[in-house]
């Protein structure tokens, strides 16, 4: 079975700086915009910033605590191969970008072990960006 792309817009109360995010920090290809949304490549998948006034999760993140952290709620993000996983991370880092949950491996040595990061964009929305070794344990309980 092959996946098909998501399609996914998120609110941003600023584009400029939103777009520029989404540019710099993880190289993204445009595709269509206007002044008040733009379409991104984000890793095969369809990813749209619209302008929209600030929510109240972006100004006040709920969290949950998963494996002794807690968790952004809402958040977004891909499943990454491992190796593209720790270049990403290694990347941020140099960025000098600030993560809500620091790059690390969580479950480690449990059924659904996980390389993990999670970070805000400059509008509050959380991404997680997250890889398995054995992709056999991404559903597994």
């Amino acid at each position: 079975m092959s996946l098909s792309p998501f399609h996914l817009a998120i609110p941003v109360y600023d584009v400029p700086l939103a777009r520029a995010f989404y540019n710099d920090v993880f190289g993204l290809e445009e595709g269509r915009s206007s002044d008040n949304w733009v379409d991104f490549n984000f890793f095969g998948h369809q990813l749209v910033i619209h302008g929209h006034p600030k929510t109240p999760g972006q100004e006040n993140a709920h969290t949950n605590p998963v494996d002794g952290h807690d968790v952004p709620v809402p958040h977004f993000g891909v499943l990454l191969e491992w190796d593209e996983w720790e270049a990403l991370a290694e990347r941020l880092k140099n960025q000098g970008i600030e993560f809500v949950i620091e790059p690390y491996v969580r479950f480690k040595g449990q059924v659904g072990e996980q390389a993990t990061m999670f970070l805000l964009d400059p509008c509050g929305n959380a991404l997680e960006f997250k890889a398995f070794k054995d992709k056999s344990q991404i559903f597994a309980k």
